[in-house]
């Protein structure tokens, strides 16, 4: 159960499930990293490892459900950087978009690289973050699926902050419509179906050698700056799944 610790309709809940003898861990996402730890794993589907604050340990295997209800916003320490590190060949990126000010500018933090050697730097330990492997690129790809529909579009940066995050770029981008290969049609189509759903903005990498990498898929991606550049229909695909006319 993820909300704040003043929260009287939570506490409903927590009431009800200790009536029943249901094992409850409840937790505010502000008590992280400071007062809530995690160290976790993903084998196959699963997560596996705990979670602890100053009261609990949570076995993550033994969750059944989860209550989102309001947690409120991590605190961060005082000392802590709000700046990112630079250099080497492991990509950064933000679990979520992070906008804000940093000595008085507006700033965003995109995907950056990061030298291996200040991994273990504080700011870094101090609470989660996703790396990923850098892919040498030739250009990246959106990828959007519609329930059974695919519509590929390469994306050309010509900046070197587009090469590492096109988000942070979009002027220096060129488009252009692409179909991929019949086994990356597949596996979009397989994982759609695993996780239940029926719509996925991907992410991929194309080498300079031409092989494709996955690098995520979100189900709730922006599609309109690929639609607007190349007019691809993804709207109405869109629109046919939800009025119920697909294919």
């Amino acid at each position: 159960m993820l909300a704040g610790r003043f929260d009287p309709t939570c506490d409903l809940v927590v009431e009800e499930m200790n009536r029943r003898a249901v094992p409850v861990f409840r937790a505010d996402m502000a008590e992280f990293p400071l007062r809530l730890t995690l160290a976790a794993s993903l084998s196959g589907n699963r997560w596996h490892g705990t979670l602890n604050n100053d009261r609990r340990t949570l076995d993550l295997a033994s969750v059944r459900s989860v209550y989102y209800r309001r947690p409120t916003r991590p605190r961060f320490p005082e000392q802590m950087s709000a700046e990112s590190l630079g250099g080497g060949p492991v990509i950064y990126k933000p679990f979520f978009p992070v906008r804000g000010t940093v000595r008085g500018q507006t700033a965003a933090v995109y995907a950056s690289i990061v030298d291996p050697d200040d991994l273990p730097h504080a700011d870094i330990a101090s609470t989660a973050h996703m790396f990923q492997e850098w892919v040498p690129k030739a250009y990246e790809v959106r990828l959007t699926a519609v329930d059974d529909q695919i519509f590929a579009a390469e994306i050309h940066a010509d900046s070197d902050a587009g090469r590492i995050d096109w988000r942070s770029d979009y002027d220096s981008h060129a488009y252009r419509v692409c179909e991929p290969p019949p086994e990356v049609a597949t596996g979009v189509q397989r994982m759609l179906t695993r996780l239940g759903l029926p719509y996925g903005a991907f992410d991929f990498v194309v080498t300079p050698d031409g092989a494709w990498r996955f690098l995520e898929v979100n189900p709730s991606g922006q599609y309109g700056f690929i639609e607007q550049a190349t007019g691809l229909p993804i709207t109405a695909a869109l629109c046919d799944y939800l009025e119920g006319t697909g294919q």
